[in-house]
């Protein structure tokens, strides 16, 4: 039988979509523990690190399924005058069930404590915090305080141990937690009736699927879409969408001849209806200063919620791996790359065996995106010493990115400028599939952070996940070569036809 009680997650599923909390309920996801390095993951961590501040704190780390004997628990943590502060405390109102980050006795009363991985408050986390308050309250426990904890980017690492102090911001949110109080019984209906209906709510997709995040359930929710659904036009706006509803137009392709489109969205959508590329006469012109002969640069950079090394602050990007194809004026291909231990900050080191690889190259150097730019202006803030080579490499960057935005697109673009669609599309047989532990940069970030941090020590798993990181960046820039040589094709056959 499906439980029908509320929790802190589901009246969070509620606001954002019913039907997201009737198939949270209904169909939830797997019990695994959550993938290193995604914000699961890391809320686990931060929130564990807060309870550094309260030193004596308990925690109730009884279950979920185990809710009534945490309450009774909490309960008894409360009436002991020796625990300052208790860590997942249990409350129960009728049918919601809500557990507290941390409880603080203080010479008043108790207060609430929000913990959250993010660098500020949210409003959306305000929601959240306002349930719990409603449940303490109902309960018999009304909060003396309400407070967030956040992490604070504004603190610099020392060389010792974190100094957890200063690496959480406390932030008072009373005031506007009590402006969402009064809301809290007017929303509890609706999400009582979804959870004890057996018929899935009916709430067609749409901007809501994606604030204040992305929803587990949009594939479902969205699989009777075709496959131009007018949601994946890019840029459209909502009062645009809200236009082709009325009119009951849900795919690209149905979208009237004179119906306001920008520039590239009414090429997307003639590719989409002749299913031809479209590719600007002037794409050779664009591609001039781009070679060949070109290097073609990808950097990989992590970004540790708490700072690994002395100087570095939470949050902080940190590239620790280059890779580099170097192609000759006749096609062929050579290939150098680094990535650093782990054991230090990567930053001198990548600096410094990037500018050696450079050395004395006069190539464009492409790239895809302004990604690399901006972690090159990064590391000449932070080594002078280096700035003149890094400023150097800056010159010579030249960004394929725009060139592919501006100038082409293949209906197999799938909606997306992402070197992993551009690439496959222009070079068929050409892909990421194969790629069995690291296919995307978050899952880079979060391997290589996995190694810096210790959390993988098996040196057979470090040498894995060492291997994987260097296949995948040097497939990245394997892909703007083949982008490239796709484009320069396109030039060649459009010339071809002109001549005949």
């Amino acid at each position: 039988m499906t439980t029908t009680y509320l929790t802190k997650s589901r009246y969070m599923a509620g606001l954002q979509c019913l039907r997201r909390l009737w198939l949270q309920v209904r169909e939830p996801p797997d019990d695994a523990p959550p993938t290193p390095g995604t914000p699961a993951d890391i809320g686990v961590e931060i929130g564990s690190k807060a309870r550094l501040l309260f030193p004596g704190g308990v925690l109730v780390d009884e279950a979920p399924r185990e809710h009534e004997q945490a309450t009774t628990r909490t309960a008894a943590l409360m009436r002991d005058p020796n625990v300052p502060a208790i860590f997942e405390a249990a409350f129960v109102h009728g049918d919601i069930r809500v557990r507290v980050d941390i409880l603080e006795r203080r010479p008043d009363g108790w207060g609430l404590i929000e913990v959250k991985s993010s660098t500020s408050v949210k409003e959306h986390h305000l929601d959240d915090i306002a349930l719990q308050a409603h449940v303490m309250r109902a309960a018999g426990t009304a909060p003396c305080a309400i407070e967030a904890l956040h992490v604070n980017t504004a603190y610099v690492r020392g060389p010792d141990a974190i100094d957890w102090q200063q690496f959480f911001t406390r932030v008072d949110v009373t005031e506007d937690v009590e402006m969402r109080l009064a809301d809290v019984p007017t929303l509890l209906p609706a999400m009582r009736a979804a959870l004890v209906t057996t018929t899935e709510p009916t709430v067609e997709p749409g901007p809501h699927c994606s604030t204040p995040y992305d929803c587990a359930f949009w594939d479902r929710c969205a699989a009777d879409k075709p496959g131009d659904w007018v949601h994946h036009m890019p840029r459209l706006k909502q009062a645009q969408k809200d236009q082709l509803a009325e009119r009951g137009i849900v795919a690209i392709s149905d979208i009237p001849a004179d119906f306001p489109l920008a520039w590239k969205q009414g090429v997307i959508r003639e590719a989409i209806i002749t299913g031809r590329p479209y590719v600007a006469p002037d794409l050779a012109r664009l591609l001039h200063r781009f070679g060949p002969p070109a290097c073609y640069l990808d950097f990989e950079a992590m970004m540790p919620p708490i700072p690994l090394y002395a100087g570095t602050r939470p949050y902080q990007t940190l590239p620790f791996q280059w890779s580099l194809h170097v192609m000759d004026a006749d096609g062929s291909l050579a290939h150098e790359e680094f990535l650093a231990d782990g054991t230090e900050d990567p930053r001198r080191a990548f600096a410094k065996s990037l500018i050696a690889a450079l050395a004395g190259t006069s190539l464009p150097i492409v790239v895809y995106s302004a990604y690399e730019q901006t972690q090159l202006r990064a590391l000449v803030a932070h080594f002078p010493d280096l700035s003149e080579p890094i400023e150097a490499i800056i010159r010579s960057l030249a960004d394929l990115l725009p060139i592919v935005r501006g100038a082409v697109y293949f209906p197999e673009f799938g909606f997306s400028n992402s070197i992993k669609a551009v690439a496959p599309a222009l070079s068929p047989g050409f892909g990421y599939d194969d790629l069995e532990h690291i296919a995307d940069g978050a899952a880079a970030s979060a391997a290589f952070a996995q190694i810096a941090s210790g959390a993988t020590a098996d040196p057979a798993d470090v040498t894995r996940l060492r291997q994987a990181l260097l296949t995948y960046c040097k497939r990245d820039t394997l892909a703007m070569v083949e982008v490239h040589r796709a484009l320069v094709a396109l030039v060649q056959s459009s010339n071809l036809r002109e001549c005949h």
